[in-house]
C-alpha cells in the first residue's frame, strides 16, 4: 500500500513548484489558478441548513424548513460541476494528495468559513470505515481538515464503526436508514463533545445523509453547536 505519509515531505516540494493550471493551463499556476477559482467557485446563496443554492434573501430551503437538519449550519465552497469532479476524484481515489492544500485554501476562501473554523473547539474530519481507509491508503476529508485548522484537527474523536452499503441511487430516507448506527463518538472521550462547537469537514456533499448521521451522534453526545464545512455541493437535478 502507498505510503502517503512518507510521501507528504514530496508532495509538500511538488506544491510550490510553479506549473500550469489544471483548468485554463495558466503558467505559472497553482493546481488551480485564481481566475478560474473566482469563474468556477464563484461565492453563491446556499440554504444555512444543507448548502444548496437559493434565490437572494432566502435563508433555508423549503425541505430545511420542513424538516430542520442537525446542523445549526452548512457551508459549501463550491458546487460539484466542472471542472471539480474530475479534480476531487483524483485527490480522493486517486492518491493525489498534491490537491490538500489548493482544497483547503479553496475551503477558506469560502464565505463564512474562517468564522466557522475560528469560532470552533474541536474540527472533526467524516471518518472512513477501517476497511475503506486501507483501500485508499489516508483519509481525504482528514488532510483536508488538517491544512485548514491544524491545532483543532481531532482524527479520533469521531468514529466510523461499520461499512455501509453504497449510497449511489438511493433515496435520501434510504439513505439515513443505511446509516444509522454508523457513527459514534470515541467512548473514552465523550465529555470532550459536550458543550462543545464544532466543524464537521468533508469532501462532497450530496443527500446529506451522512453529515447529518454524523451530526446526530454528536448530538446527542451534547454537542452545542454544529456547523458542516463541505468542499462541494451536488446541486438537485433540473
Amino acid at each position: 500500500m502507498l505510503n502517503h505519509r512518507a510521501l507528504r515531505p514530496f508532495t509538500s516540494l511538488l506544491a510550490r513548484l510553479p506549473s500550469q493550471c489544471e483548468v485554463c493551463r495558466a503558467w505559472p499556476s497553482q493546481p488551480v489558478c485564481d481566475a478560474c477559482v473566482s469563474r468556477f467557485a464563484p461565492p453563491a446563496m446556499r440554504c444555512s441548513g444543507c448548502a444548496l443554492p437559493v434565490p437572494e434573501g432566502v435563508a433555508r430551503c423549503g425541505d430545511c424548513v420542513l424538516h430542520p437538519p442537525p446542523l445549526d449550519a452548512c457551508l459549501a465552497a463550491c458546487t460539484y460541476a466542472w471542472p471539480w469532479p474530475d479534480a476531487i476524484a483524483r485527490f480522493k481515489f486517486r492518491g493525489d494528495a498534491g490537491w490538500a492544500g489548493p482544497f483547503a485554501t479553496l475551503l477558506r476562501s469560502a464565505p463564512w468559513v474562517e468564522p466557522a473554523l475560528e469560532q470552533c473547539d474541536i474540527v472533526l474530519p467524516m471518518p472512513l470505515a477501517p476497511g475503506r481507509l486501507r483501500e485508499r491508503g489516508f483519509n481525504q476529508s482528514l488532510e483536508l481538515a488538517r491544512r485548514m485548522a491544524p491545532a483543532k484537527t481531532d482524527a479520533t474523536l469521531l468514529l466510523r464503526t461499520r461499512e455501509t452499503p453504497a449510497q449511489s441511487g438511493l433515496a435520501r430516507a434510504e439513505r439515513l436508514r443505511n446509516l444509522r448506527g454508523a457513527f459514534a463518538v470515541e467512548p473514552l472521550r465523550a465529555d470532550q463533545v459536550r458543550g462543545k462547537r464544532i466543524v464537521l469537514v468533508d469532501d462532497v456533499m450530496t443527500s446529506g445523509a451522512s453529515l447529518f448521521a454524523a451530526a446526530d451522534t454528536l448530538r446527542l453526545s451534547g454537542a452545542a453547536h454544529i456547523t458542516a464545512v463541505v468542499l462541494a455541493r451536488t446541486d438537485p437535478p433540473r
